[in-house]
């Protein structure tokens, strides 16, 4: 699609704001990144996928989940938050946070990670992001190729985080559960964290 057929897509709302309507067949990964969009828009299917506000859980959850993430991380790999994955030509979610392979980072202008060099996923479920958490991601992330999965929901009369775990199987080229994890998250892939999840009453 060329710039002035985007330009020509951009549909004026009530509010004299113009907002992208979908070509036939939805976006591709470079006119996504092409359009100007409100931060952390996601393309899903050919779909644009708006952020709605979030709860304090979801900032809080974050924050701890990437402390913990950064702590023990080896020099070959790097934590991201709230960065894009092209996983193909129409799908470009943008996870929580995320562990990459050290030699798939740019500079400072990068905007993007390839799937093949993203090692970790993390998606914290809000309630407008529910099934998308819990099964469209998940599956492209897995089709994709990407070994570790984490899930994590606000849980229990504290509403603490809990974490659930997957590991890619090639064989079935799905997510095996590993677990759930309630008030710590102790793992040795893909490299040793040791998080106290109930460390967010403390943030």
């Amino acid at each position: 699609m060329t710039a002035e057929a985007l330009a020509d897509s951009l549909h004026l709302q009530p509010d004299g704001s113009r907002w992208p309507v979908p070509p036939a067949g939805g976006y591709t990964v470079d006119e996504f990144f092409t359009l100007d969009l409100p931060p952390h828009t996601e393309l899903i299917d050919g779909s644009l996928v708006f952020v709605s506000p979030q709860r304090n859980f979801h900032t809080l959850a974050m924050y701890l989940l990437e402390q913990g993430l950064r702590q023990h991380v080896p020099d070959d790999l790097r934590v991201r938050r709230k960065m894009a994955v092209v996983l193909g030509r129409r799908n470009v979610p943008e996870p929580d946070l995320l562990v990459v392979k050290a030699d798939g980072v740019g500079g400072p202008r990068q905007t993007r990670y390839e799937a093949a060099d993203v090692t970790l996923v993390v998606e914290v479920v809000s309630p407008d992001s529910e099934d998308r958490d819990r099964d469209t991601k998940p599956h492209k992330y897995a089709a994709a190729g990407i070994a570790y999965f984490w899930r994590v929901e606000m849980t229990g009369a504290h509403d603490r985080p809990a974490v659930w775990t997957y590991d890619y199987d090639p064989v079935t080229g799905a997510y095996a559960s590993t677990g759930v994890h309630h008030d710590r998250l102790k793992l040795s892939v893909p490299y040793d964290i040791d998080i106290d999840l109930t460390g967010i009453d403390r943030l």
